[in-house]
């Protein structure tokens, strides 16, 4: 009786020895389009064996690649993008694009910072004025969702001027939604949040 232990180890373990064995035949086969029609049959047995998520090109790219790695990279059959190598797959991979604008005030999200550009934008009056209340407002719903006390609306002013770059400011007499009311409104929302879980684990 043959058993595992005994056995070469698998290149890629998700796909089992039955499909690693599938690309051992695949290398020993002399006929050329024979290989490449047993090549396009084998990613497809991926595919079906491990989905993989994504759109069809970047996964059809990953599974070739996967493919040249199970044969080693000894392996002449068409594929149909460029030729992966080992010295491809060593490379170091590209960076992440991560958001470039300062953390520090980061808990106010992307869309504060999106609307704070777009008031920029406005002229003096009072869509602008409205425009800069309500990210005013925005701003202090974030700021409870991250300190459950109460927030200064003259530190807000502060962060809503420093975040547009001194183009904003909001009105000293400005009256800003209470804490009290956000905070209220986040607990309803929350416990609609908890019944709607609980009726979902009853069934």
């Amino acid at each position: 009786m043959t058993y595992n232990s005994t056995r070469s180890d698998l290149v890629i373990p998700e796909y089992g020895r039955t499909i690693q064995e599938m690309v051992d035949h695949l290398k020993s086969i002399a006929d050329r389009n024979e290989r490449n029609t047993c090549a396009k049959a084998i990613v497809s047995v991926m595919n079906s064996v491990v989905p993989q998520d994504g759109e069809p090109e970047e996964v059809q790219k990953k599974l070739w690649g996967q493919l040249y790695l199970m044969a080693n990279y000894d392996l002449d059959v068409d594929c149909p993008f460029e030729t992966p190598t080992r010295e491809s797959r060593q490379e170091a991979p590209a960076r992440l694009g991560y958001p470039s604008a300062t953390s520090r005030l980061g808990h106010y999200g992307q869309l504060t910072r999106d609307l704070i550009e777009k008031a920029k934008e406005y002229p003096e009056g009072e869509e602008k004025a409205a425009l800069v209340l309500t990210i005013a407002n925005l701003m202090k719903r974030h700021f409870l969702t991250w300190n459950k006390g109460t927030v200064e609306s003259g530190l807000l002013r502060a962060q809503l001027k420093e975040m547009s770059g001194g183009a904003l400011e909001l009105p000293e007499d400005a009256e800003l939604v209470s804490s009290a009311e956000i905070l209220k409104s986040k607990r309803k929302t929350s416990d609609a949040l908890d019944r709607q879980r609980g009726k979902k684990r009853k069934r």
